[in-house]
């Protein structure tokens, strides 16, 4: 993590967003610095995917600014963003699913020319996911959930990103995937130095590997700071921390009643 006197790499100003008629994005301001996991939290419906597609050119903001180290890139087209080094991982995955394992992580590297680096960065990415190694020659749409993600991420890798966007990197994955997932992110970002956003509604795991975090809610920022002071939060401990372990609490009963029938 970089000092708190470094310029920031990434740095939202002001910026309102609509999908249609509904302001989905209200006056959010943030920054991440270089060598940091900044991590967005919210429910859903809060804003998250939003912010990031605004970021990376997907949707056009109506106000604020978007710059990546001072330069100006909001409202330009994504193809031309990710030229600049913003890469964005989409929830969902968006892998493509009738190419292989190795294509799909080879698409990533579209902007690059330098065939050595490229093919260095190929087994970097193997070497983080061994098991996309293994099935470096499978259609990706047979992967199962959690090496898709990991396909994902792997893509994102292979362009060099200056910044790497993750939007919901945990969703519909099982706890001990979800733990293997962050693991790595913590490991890229100590090892590699990749600068990250992370957008998350699973607050614990996202607290764990983050530097930096932000609340969300309703397309505002209501709260934000130090990750393992947010942890320690009373809010968050009620209404993040809490309401995961209830919901945890509820498929553990749940899961037992379905064995006793």
């Amino acid at each position: 993590m970089t000092s708190n006197g470094s310029k920031p790499l990434l740095k939202v100003d002001n910026l309102e967003s609509f999908y249609g008629p509904i302001m989905a994005i209200r006056g959010v301001s943030l920054s991440v610095n270089p060598g940091q996991i900044v991590t967005v939290l919210g429910a859903n419906g809060a804003g998250k995917t939003t912010l990031l597609k605004t970021i990376s050119g997907v949707m056009d903001p109506e106000k604020g600014t978007v710059t990546l180290e001072g330069n100006a890139i909001q409202g330009e087209a994504p193809d031309k963003i990710v030229h600049q080094g913003v890469v964005h991982v989409p929830e969902g995955r968006e892998i493509f699913p009738i190419l292989s394992v190795e294509d799909n992580l080879k698409m990533g590297a579209y902007t690059r020319s330098d065939s050595a680096a490229i093919a260095s960065d190929l087994e970097m990415v193997f070497d983080y996911f061994p098991i996309l190694k293994e099935r470096r020659t499978q259609e990706a749409g047979t992967l199962s959930g959690g090496q898709q993600q990991m396909l994902a991420i792997g893509r994102g890798l292979m362009a060099k990103p200056r910044i790497m966007l993750l939007d919901e990197p945990s969703l519909g994955l099982s706890p001990l995937l979800v733990r293997e997932i962050f693991t790595i992110i913590r490991r890229l970002n100590a090892e590699q130095n990749v600068t990250m956003m992370l957008v998350e509604q699973n607050a614990k795991v996202a607290l764990d590997v983050a530097h930096f975090g932000y609340v969300l809610e309703l397309g505002r920022i209501v709260m934000s700071g130090e990750a393992q002071k947010l942890q320690q939060s009373k809010d968050i401990q009620e209404f993040y921390l809490g309401a995961q372990q209830e919901t945890q609490r509820g498929q553990r009963r749940w899961k037992q009643r379905k064995t006793w029938r």
